[in-house]
């Protein structure tokens, strides 16, 4: 039951979800059954840096909720919806359009860094759709009067901008919104990619979360390991070794025995591997199996979604009363 306040979360739907996700679906599924949890589609916010993609937004939508349900969250428990399904988002983001700063939008740390990081892609967002997503953001918490965002450390500046922005509002007009927290879990496991690299479909070094047999051995195989280990009796450097890290999270029982051999070079690279890819595959098996069970159930994705946008628009509706009477009278 839930008992400490309302939680807001989302991710924008890319498609399938990879490992990189996992551990964040485990932390919602741990928070649905304290708080009052608002999961969200956030479709809107996949077209400020792709909307010549927006046509994959409703399929990919489809494949990311199946994921979450595989991996445990319950429409029971939770509210799970669309963004856009909701118009009220935009309705409330407009009026918070009228009251916030430029500059504060401008110094959001992740603003400059996304343009120049996008452009090096190819990508053009000198858009205020861009400019204005930490605002959206905003409304998107505030909406549902939310206590708590769970977020990773580089979100932080977009809670405090909602915090100014609820602030600004309240003061200017009536109390009417709750300064929500950032709630980083220092056990959300930020795992690299298969590459080093950090794990992401534009670099394709990735695992699914619902990934078949096959899909695991072979990037498990791809994994970087000590590149200074060139036979298998020779000494190994698990910091510097990809599947150490993967071991970290899907093999911590035995962690300290798989750190023993390597430094010992007691057990070779490839055996190494093998053990790993029998860990992911004993994990992901059942979440694979689910998620494929919620594919096959003609409209079950969808009925979720209707359900849950219900739900969110009774809620969303009841803050822009509210909102509307503070502003207008």
């Amino acid at each position: 039951m839930a008992t400490k306040g309302v939680i807001l979360s989302g991710m924008r739907p890319t498609g399938r979800l990879h490992l990189g996700h996992h551990s964040v679906l485990n932390n919602w599924v741990r928070l649905q059954e304290e708080y009052k949890c608002f999961f969200m589609v956030a479709d809107w916010h996949a077209i400020t840096t792709g909307w010549e993609e927006a046509k994959e937004v409703h399929p990919n939508t489809l494949e990311m909720v199946a994921d979450w349900i595989a991996t445990g969250l319950d429409p029971e428990k939770s509210v799970i919806f669309r963004q856009s399904s909701i118009l009220e988002h935009a309705e409330l983001h407009l009026l918070f359009s009228m009251i916030t700063p430029l500059s504060w939008l401008e110094r959001v740390p992740t603003y400059k860094d996304q343009i120049q990081k996008l452009g090096e892609l190819g990508k053009d967002i000198n858009t205020y759709g861009f400019l204005g997503y930490p605002l959206l953001q905003a409304a998107d918490i505030l909406i549902y009067k939310a206590d708590g965002v769970p977020v990773g450390e580089d979100q932080l500046p977009h809670i405090e901008l909602t915090r100014e922005v609820a602030r600004r509002f309240n003061y200017q007009f009536k109390p009417v919104f709750p300064e929500p927290k950032g709630i980083v879990n220092k056990e959300v496991a930020v795992l690299p990619g298969i590459d080093g690299a950090k794990m992401s479909k534009s670099y394709h070094n990735y695992i699914s979360i619902g990934a078949q047999v096959d899909e695991i051995k072979n990037n498990v195989n791809k994994m970087v390991t000590d590149p200074a280990r060139i036979r298998k009796t020779d000494p190994g450097n698990p910091q510097v070794c990809v599947v150490h890290k993967f071991h970290r999270i899907y093999n911590a029982g035995v962690l300290e025995e798989i750190e023993t051999q390597c430094k010992a070079g007691a057990i070779g690279c490839v055996a190494c591997k093998k053990q790993l890819a029998g860990s992911l595959e004993t994990q992901l098996a059942p979440i694979r199996e689910r998620r494929e069970q919620a594919l096959a159930k003609k409209g079950y994705i969808e009925e979720i979604l209707r359900a849950g946008d219900e739900k969110a628009r009774a809620v969303a509706r009841q803050t822009m009363e509210e909102v509307r009477a503070a502003i207008f009278g």
